[in-house]
């Protein structure tokens, strides 16, 4: 191997076709008179056993490697606490971190460590001639080895180590943090079990007493809710604690005294995946009457809106302008996977903002910390994202992603109606379960409102054992495993009597948080019983949409992947089994001829 007498930037280009591996210390330079030589080593790199190391035979590793990452992280040391404070100040010196606010998630951006969130990859520094053309002649045709290499050194060939930390000023020209764009590109995270170590976001401490102080700007909020899971997602303990703000703000204004009143904006998102035959003034009767039931006495306005389609968001835009002012703050607030990020992200977009995209994805928990958005609000205004309220009495929040994408909700929900007698029991999936206990009447109609990707099935009350034991986890999904449903906890039973006045529409809704609802149609009265994982918040409500299907679904199983994939698999087996049943007989035959034949003989 030659090695060619060149400018450094033209040496680096024959770096993938280098047959040696270097080291670098600091041992001064050997003296000319002593040649180079070529020594077998025991190789570092396993993976490839033809490298040899080029040496000194007095002074060994004098070269560095060559290598595309010139400053290499590394290990950290310490775990960065996670803030949540995001880029609420507007001060950067007020912030405790140096390093800037992700515009995705909230949270301040770190190389170090790449399980903890924020995280971003150091970029290699490239060269003026990182992109100069390669010079594609042959090695051999080189004449010389350049003076530099003869004496053992190639300081005009290495660059400099730089062991302190990089700049941070890096970070500022990167869009998003690794954890976001993961989210955006692939629709995951990276490490499922960090997210899980995640703390809680403390609404109280970070928001909570801004939204409580008598002073400074003018404050709306904006109690973002999905339509498909309206109680499961209603922040109840923000409704009462900006309900008791506008109280005692008021008594104080009242005085003469400076007093912050919040202004409350109710903001129903998601709407088309409701059925298009619902009335908009019934459904904005029916959720100002349960957001009044959920704790939000003083609600200044409802939007119905739907970021997906771009309905009622100039509405909802003009509102908002005119409630803030040119000073105030805005507090996008909602549980997770509300929609929170997707209807700021679509504002921006009918407004023609230029804003950052922040990240949106059908994961809960993707906003981490507070994200304040530009060029949204006119003048002064601040509008400001927060992380998504933790609901644990949501079923979906003990789901695991898989069983997530079945509960989840992200087409028009269609009715499947059921008519049946008392002694019949309806599944939905293994999350689930509606017993027809008593009847004042003949029968009753069971309109079922969820995901068409959850399995349903109706039979009799009296073989819901025999269907715990042999369809749970399998027909009957989520939970997804025969083991899950032990996981998710014990199975309790909730009690309800109802009534209604009419066979032609449903009177009441039995919902289950972050799942759907039964719609109850009858005439009479009715002692039902729900089964559901314990903890899990099962409410009776008036109901939401009283239409039912036009045709009724048969005892069963309804018609699913999930149950053509469970029947087959439940079929191989039993194939299998009784192959194996068939063969024990011919094989103990076999074993039996030669004592016969010996003892004919």
């Amino acid at each position: 191997m030659i090695v060619r007498a060149l400018s450094p930037s033209k040496l680096k280009h024959l770096r993938p076709f280098s047959h040696f591996a270097y080291t670098h210390t600091t041992t001064p330079p050997a003296p000319a008179s002593l040649p180079l030589i070529f020594y077998p080593q025991t190789n570092p790199n396993p993976q490839n056993p033809t490298k040899a190391l080029l040496i000194n035979p007095s002074q060994p590793f004098l070269l560095r490697p060559f290598s595309s990452q010139t400053n290499p992280p590394k290990t950290p040391t310490t775990t960065l606490p996670l803030n949540r404070d995001g880029n609420y100040n507007e001060k950067p010196t007020s912030s405790p971190s140096p390093f800037p606010i992700c515009p995705g998630c909230g949270v301040p951006m770190q190389y170090s460590d790449p399980k903890q969130p924020g995280f971003v990859i150091n970029p290699i520094p490239k060269t003026p001639n990182y992109k100069s053309p390669i010079d594609r002649n042959p090695v051999a045709e080189e004449p010389e080895i350049s003076n530099s290499l003869k004496r053992g050194m190639l300081n005009e060939l290495v660059e400099p180590e730089n062991d302190e930390n990089p700049n941070p000023s890096f970070l500022e020209k990167l869009v998003v943090c690794s954890r976001c764009h993961s989210l955006r590109h692939y629709g995951r995270v990276r490490d499922p079990t960090v997210e899980n170590l995640l703390p809680d976001f403390d609404f109280d401490h970070t928001v909570g007493r801004k939204l409580n102080s008598t002073a400074g700007a003018r404050t709306v909020v904006l109690v973002v809710v999905d339509a498909a899971d309206f109680d499961g997602s209603f922040p109840k303990k923000v409704a009462k604690l900006v309900s008791t703000a506008i109280d005692e703000n008021y008594a104080v204004w009242k005085e003469g005294k400076s007093g912050n009143v919040p202004r409350v904006v109710l903001v129903v998102t998601k709407i088309d995946l409701l059925p298009s035959s619902l009335s908009p003034t019934r459904l904005e009767h029916w959720v100002r009457t349960r957001a009044r039931e959920g704790g939000a006495s003083k609600i200044t306005s409802v939007h119905l809106v739907s970021a997906m389609r771009d309905w009622g968001l100039k509405n909802l835009f003009d509102d908002v302008v005119g409630l803030a002012g040119p000073r105030g703050n805005v507090w996008a607030i909602g549980a997770q996977n509300a929609g929170k990020s997707t209807l700021i992200n679509s504002i921006g977009k009918h407004v023609g903002g230029k804003i950052v995209h922040l990240t949106e994805a059908p994961v809960p928990g993707t906003t981490l910390g507070i994200v304040r958005v530009e060029g949204v609000l006119p003048s002064q205004a601040k509008l400001f994202d927060t992380p998504g309220l933790l609901h644990p009495h949501q079923i979906s929040t003990r789901l695991t992603r898989e069983e997530q994408k079945l509960v989840q909700i992200s087409k028009e929900l269609k009715p499947r109606t059921y008519r049946i007698k008392a002694g019949h029991s309806v599944h939905i999936g293994g999350l689930m379960r509606l017993d027809i206990e008593e009847l004042s009447t003949d029968s009753i109609y069971i309109t079922v409102w969820a995901s068409p990707y959850l399995p349903l099935h109706m039979g009799k009350t009296e073989n819901v054992q025999k269907m715990l034991e042999d369809h749970f986890g399998r027909q009957l999904q989520p939970p997804i495993g025969e083991k899950r449903s032990e996981e998710l906890g014990q199975w309790v039973r909730k009690e309800f009597r109802v009534s209604g006045n009419s066979w032609d529409s449903s009177s009441v809704d039995i919902a289950a948080a972050g799942l759907g609802w039964f719609a109850i149609g009858l005439k009479g009265e009715a002692s039902l019983g729900v089964w559901t994982y314990d903890g899990i918040d099962v409410i009776l409500r008036n109901s939401l949409i009283p239409d039912r299907a036009r045709s009724f679904e048969v005892a069963g199983f309804t018609v699913s992947k999930i149950v053509s994939k469970a029947d087959q698999t439940s079929n191989k087996l039993k194939r299998q089994s009784g192959k194996k049943q068939k063969r024990s007989p011919l094989k103990a035959e076999a074993a039996l001829a030669p004592i016969t034949h010996s003892h004919i003989s």
